[in-house]
């Protein structure tokens, strides 16, 4: 599972070219998105995108004529908190009515705080029983070191995605922004790939330039992200802010990367179990670190996978699951599986020299399979 490409966030339907589906379908097209996200839920009780006056559903037409183009169609849900099983209940009723392909968690200021760390665990936990392989995302804030008390492990244990809101208002820096919160999420336990989400609206006097949102989405491309989002239709299909939505549309994304980059090349030839060829990546004297030691050279370094492959997760398969960093160096995200085993917390960083690694520190917990226990 990995989402590519473009996407948009649909707040208000009918303030998005006036909730016509096919006109919506036609401009995501045009637009090359590849998923949009509807707003499908608030809080704990409330249905939204729902028409109560008429007792009419708007989301299904939409998502039918988006499906119908190729593009994926997910869920978002504003949840606070306060009622947890109910708000993940509610979204439960909406993603099994709807049918839809994903499910975006926007939790915001209700939850800046250590006691709701709970009521996010029990959400997740109830959400997870009615939607076991349903993707599923986080939208919050930009900066998790500016939001501690947020409780970011609760919601990410359970999500397949980080969805941050990069919403660089009052300043006009989108490339130091992106990456500041990138590597502040890929430093986080647990790490997920991260889908930031560029700001097309305005705010008081400020609003951003077509050119930063262009320059936003190739910075995304440059720390090797699978997408990037916008928020939000409703504000950029405006003809005053259609600059905005003109450049999500016009930046081309291709839909896989030109070039392998180390991680996948380390992970490609991971998964062909030869130590030696894996060594072959590193410089002579590379460092290899994790939290009990480091060794130094190429040697040692194979002697090292060699006791992977043979000994701790024989027979393994591997995945990298997220991914940034540019120049010399490269974090990422990587899972493995056995029979004799898996690891789902896999937490790399690369320094890279002469197109070789020179240092890489690895963090990751093996977790016992029952047929190996047995």
């Amino acid at each position: 599972m990995s989402l590519k490409g473009k996407g948009y966030y649909l707040w208000q339907l009918p303030y998005c070219d006036g909730g016509s589906a096919e006109l919506i379908a036609a401009r995501a097209k045009k637009a090359g998105l590849s998923h949009a996200m509807i707003k499908i839920a608030d809080g704990s009780t409330w249905p939204y995108n729902f028409d109560f006056d008429r007792n009419i559903d708007l989301i299904p037409p939409v998502a039918s004529a988006l499906k119908a183009e190729g593009i994926e169609v997910w869920g978002w849900h504003y949840v606070r908190g306060y009622d947890p099983l109910n708000e993940a209940r509610l979204a439960l009723n909406r993603m099994t009515e709807l049918d839809l392909d994903g499910y975006v968690i926007d939790a915001e200021g209700e939850y800046r705080d250590t006691s709701k760390r709970a009521a996010a665990s029990l959400f997740m936990q109830e959400l997870r029983s009615g939607l076991p392989d349903t993707p599923v995302a986080l939208s919050t804030y930009r900066y998790p070191r500016t939001h501690q008390a947020f409780p970011y492990t609760e919601f990410l244990e359970a999500c397949d995605y980080s969805m941050p809101q990069v919403y660089f208002e009052q300043m006009h820096n989108p490339e130091e922004q992106l990456e500041r919160c990138v590597e502040q999420y890929m430093a986080l336990k647990p790490a997920r790939p991260v889908i930031p989400t560029a700001p097309t609206y305005a705010r008081g006097d400020w609003r951003p330039t077509a050119d930063e949102i262009t320059r936003f989405l190739a910075k995304a491309q440059a720390l090797g992200l699978s997408a990037a989002n916008a928020w939000s239709w409703d504000f950029a299909a405006r003809p005053k802010y259609i600059d905005l939505f003109n450049a999500v549309g016009d930046y081309d994304w291709p839909a896989e990367p030109p070039v392998a980059d180390m991680p996948e090349r380390l992970i490609g030839r991971m998964n062909q179990h030869d130590p030696m060829f894996v060594a072959g990546l590193y410089n002579e004297n590379a460092a290899h670190v994790t939290g009990e030691r480091t060794i130094v050279g190429r040697p040692h370094v194979e002697q090292w996978y060699r006791s992977l492959f043979t000994e701790l997760i024989p027979g393994a398969e591997y995945k990298v699951t997220g991914k940034s960093g540019t120049g010399r160096t490269r974090h990422f995200t990587w899972e493995a599986w056995s029979e004799k085993g898996l690891i789902v917390d896999g937490n790399d960083t690369l320094g890279l020299v002469k197109g070789r690694i020179q240092y890489h520190y690895t963090y990751f917990t093996l977790q016992k399979t029952l047929r190996a226990a047995a």
